[in-house]
């Protein structure tokens, strides 16, 4: 069949290719999955129950969204990528869990002929691997279709903690909105009530639970975007697959932890296990974060001795306090606009340093040229407002020494034309 002498097939191909196409088919999706989960979770809690569970579930969201964007301070990823995880862990993941898990349940409990065991069964064995999968194929979208955005253990931790932190912000309506039904139907109420225990657990001891077991799966995928040698290929799979096992292995002994060693077993995990491994995380994706400036500081040298930065640039840019103090340079001497200008230079030239890093590690993207010049075009475009700035910022934080007095009047322009 043909279609003004073009082959329908073909014409179908061309506008799937444009990405405004593509893009407002993932938000449909992504909207009538959040339609179909929402109505679900509203036919199990009732009305009063879900408006409950919605006005309590969202306490940590921003919290945790928050803690996520700073530890993307250095390289911030568009904030479509973090959009896109969010709405595919509370909707798309959310949807996938609750219909998957609901089916095993219910084929167990026929199986068995033992409801309780099936429940506790689908708990601790099925629902860990239903729900790290679903919430992990978000993050193996972002590194196959977004690789641009993905360069390390940061990106991993960042898109799968959006992505569980939406999926959990689903699954706490889902558990406080049941918890205020049955405190409605028992007449619990105050501290003993089980909407105040839910939400003790949940969202104030344990809010970064989804977070940690999805970031396991997250830092698979980071280290496979630098893994390099002869057996580059072996490790993308091994690295992310072994990540997405930690996470459900972790999943499971989370989901077990209230039936080990009654009746303290919750605290002994959570003390002795998911505590510790936090703090192992937390102190992993800070590391990879000092490890991104180290590149900054070791790579832009590099572009200095060809005119696109300055000498206080790469000082500059590899700290954190500078780059905070130039921006607020800017903006007190310039205004808004360049502060904000400051602020996309120093992620332009973090992500040049990293492109380059990986090139020199031979783990380069196979148009490297292009987003090399690509990325010079848009640091140089703000070179004005950010070369005063980080020449400030590098001299108050003592990253670059002051010139001497009889020098300082001289006025400083720390670039020329490539």
């Amino acid at each position: 069949m043909r279609l003004g002498g073009r082959p329908v097939l073909r014409r179908g191909r061309e506008l799937w290719r444009r990405r405004g196409v593509r893009g407002g088919a993932l938000v449909v999706l992504l909207a009538v999955c959040g339609a179909v989960i929402l109505a679900l979770v509203r036919d199990q809690t009732g009305t009063e129950g879900f408006l409950v569970g919605l006005a309590l579930a969202v306490l940590p969201v921003p919290v945790l969204m928050a803690v996520f964007r700073w530890v993307d301070r250095v390289d911030p990823s568009p904030w479509r990528n973090l959009f896109f995880a969010f709405a595919w862990g509370s909707c798309g993941a959310a949807l996938v869990a609750i219909i998957a898990n609901s089916f095993a349940t219910q084929w167990l409990t026929t199986a068995t002929a033992d409801p309780s065991g099936a429940q506790s069964l689908g708990a601790t064995a099925i629902a860990p691997v239903i729900e790290e999968s679903a919430k992990g194929t978000a993050v193996l979208l972002l590194f196959l279709f977004r690789r641009r955005h993905f360069t390390g253990v940061v990106d991993g931790v960042v898109f799968a903690g959006f992505t569980a932190t939406g999926f959990a912000f689903t699954e706490n309506i889902l558990y406080l909105g049941n918890a205020f039904g049955e405190d409605k139907l028992l007449g619990g109420s105050g501290l003993g009530s089980f909407t105040v225990a839910t939400f003790f657990v949940r969202i104030v001891l344990s809010p970064f639970a989804h977070p940690l077991f999805t970031v396991l799966t997250g830092i698979g995928f980071g280290l496979t975007a630098v893994a390099r040698g002869r057996r580059r290929r072996a490790l993308r799979v091994a690295l992310p697959l072994a990540g997405l096992l930690c996470a459900m292995g972790m999943h499971a002994l989370w989901n077990s932890s209230s039936g080990l060693f009654r009746p303290f077993g919750f605290y002994l995990v959570y003390g002795l296990f998911m505590v510790p491994v936090f703090g192992l995380v937390t102190w992993l994706t800070i590391w990879a974060r000092q490890r991104d400036l180290r590149t900054v500081s070791a790579v832009l040298p590099a572009y200095v001795a060809t005119g696109w930065f300055g000498p206080a640039a790469p000082r500059a840019l590899s700290s954190m306090r500078a780059r905070t103090a130039a921006r607020d340079f800017a903006g007190r001497t310039y205004g808004p606009t360049a502060a904000r200008a400051v602020a996309e230079y120093g992620r332009h030239a973090t992500a040049l340093a990293v492109l380059r890093h990986q090139a020199e590690l031979g783990v380069a993207v196979s148009d490297f040229a292009v987003r090399e010049r690509e990325l010079l075009d848009r640091i140089w475009e703000r070179r004005e407002p950010a070369g005063s700035a980080l020449l400030h910022a590098a001299r108050a934080t003592g990253r670059l020494p002051a010139p001497p007095p009889y020098l300082d009047h001289l006025a400083y322009n720390p670039y020329r034309q490539p």
